[in-house]
């Protein structure tokens, strides 16, 4: 288990993205693929009330919904830990305390619970006044109703503003960051790490297996049915051939699928508490779950950093 950042939220080593829920996993899927993460050992889920409203058919809440769903069904909110989103989705757009406080009522309902574990600023918000998005975080957590917050998709230098703020006004502060970070995404150790490690930040990736690249079943002259296949493919470069083969050779001798082997050489870099991960049937999920309990040599870490140089 994990901490993350200063907060008292211990999660597993993986989080499971609840993206897919309600996009291209219905609920039923949906909840297999959560009762087999939870029976594997994991208890960190992550959503957004914007998923997915682009989806057809969909107008967003569906993946919090589903997920409030089974954890009624299964008695089990005690024992997971929630982590959803507010400002992306375009019926609750932004940051402002308005904004913040509806869409927070409305994510306690979809999820059929009176706490949100961890809740995201999804997207900064240039339009609202800092002071203003972190009055309105700190009114939920006195209130009780979300336990800690964390920011995504900011830049390092609206991230710094936004910790100056809270720690000067004495209100909640971000404890996370959801940045885009993975084996060919690697921009996050210039433009973050030394920020969050040296705030106590923890890091949660999203995008840890490059939109699939990184599971390893996309090969040249392979054909991949998969909504994410477009998105995936433009990493099939002589870079990412090189990370695949890597990645091949390490997953071989330990005998562990190639997603976890990806995901384990996120989890055990400097900050990262959890990759973010989702699966849309439970046969993916089994690709990541070792790394719940996957820990990389130095030796292995090493190859795999120079191969995606």
């Amino acid at each position: 288990m994990a901490k993350i950042g200063s907060s008292d939220l211990d999660v597993s080593r993986l989080c499971l993205g609840g993206n897919v829920f309600g996009w291209t996993a219905d609920e039923r899927t949906s909840f297999a693929v959560l009762d087999a993460f939870v029976v594997a050992g994991g208890n960190f889920i992550d959503t957004a009330d914007s998923y997915m409203w682009r989806a057809p058919g969909n107008s967003g809440g569906e993946s919090e919904t589903i997920i409030g769903r089974w954890m009624a069904s299964r008695g089990n909110r005690d024992s997971v830990v929630i982590a959803t989103k507010v400002g992306s989705w375009p019926q609750r757009p932004g940051l402002s305390r308005a904004n913040i406080v509806a869409a927070a009522e409305d994510s306690l309902r979809r999820l059929q619970t009176d706490r949100i574990d961890l809740y995201f600023s999804h997207t900064d918000d240039a339009g609202t006044a800092q002071e203003e998005t972190a009055a309105a975080f700190d009114e939920l957590v006195r209130a009780g109703k979300v336990r800690t917050i964390g920011a995504s998709n900011f830049t390092p230098e609206r991230l710094r503003s936004a910790l100056e703020i809270s720690a000067r006004e004495g209100l909640a502060s971000y404890v996370a960051l959801q940045p885009h970070y993975n084996l060919l995404e690697r921009d996050f150790e210039s433009a973050f790490a030394p920020l969050l490690e040296s705030q106590g930040l923890a890091c949660l990736p999203y995008f840890g297996l490059a939109k699939g690249f990184l599971t390893g079943k996309y090969r040249p002259d392979t054909e991949v049915d998969s909504a994410r296949a477009e998105g995936a493919m433009a990493y099939m470069d002589d870079r990412g051939l090189r990370v695949l083969a890597a990645l091949d050779e390490i997953a071989a001798a330990r005998e562990v699928p190639v997603a976890a082997v990806a995901l384990a050489w996120l989890a055990d870099q400097p900050t990262v508490a959890a990759p973010i991960a989702s699966a849309r049937t439970p046969e993916q999920l089994t690709d990541l779950l070792p790394v719940l309990d996957l820990t990389l040599t130095k030796t292995e870490l090493a190859k795999l950093t120079k191969a995606s140089a």
